[in-house]
């Protein structure tokens, strides 16, 4: 196992959590074009009850590229934007300053992970979580075609 990761390539652990968030891909729409143009009231609603709403979605994100370079760093618990963990139950009601404060966290948790994999600093403990950077972007690309799903069923919902 140690010599498959020690000859891991940082550069391409960037491009994929890159893909999955902003840069163009293959597969469709990454996670932030997925947020973009979603309205604060689209982003409330729920498909269904019980289930998550935009707003739930995009915070869980945020929360677990925290979490990702939390581990990644070796720092303690505690320290994101809200408290909770996880899951985070979205307002009954928020604004568009509110929804816009969302979509600035997830940006600046991405970027705080980008910036933590990139630091040649931190290359023994990116070699060492090779599967977990891996999987921050595979996560991204999961809940970005969530998104666009739940976004269709609100959307037809008001039809």
């Amino acid at each position: 196992m140690a010599s498959r990761t020690s000859s891991v390539d940082v550069g391409f652990l960037l491009r994929l959590l890159e893909e999955g968030y902003e840069k163009k891909t293959w597969h469709g729409p990454n996670l932030k074009q997925a947020l973009r143009g979603v309205s604060v009231r689209a982003a409330l609603s729920r498909p269904q009850r019980g289930r998550h709403s935009i707003w739930e979605l995009a915070v869980h994100a945020a929360y677990w590229k925290y979490v990702v370079r939390r581990r990644l760093l070796g720092e303690r618990r505690g320290s994101f934007a809200i408290k909770g963990s996880n899951w985070f139950v979205a307002p009954e009601t928020g604004s568009e300053a509110e929804w816009r404060d969302v979509r600035r966290l997830l940006e600046d948790e991405h970027r705080k992970l980008v910036h933590a994999v990139a630091d040649p600093l931190h290359s023994r403990a990116v070699r060492k979580h090779v599967r977990m950077i891996l999987g921050a972007a595979f996560h991204d690309t999961y809940h970005a075609g969530q998104i666009r799903l739940v976004r269709r069923l609100v959307e037809s919902q008001r039809r």
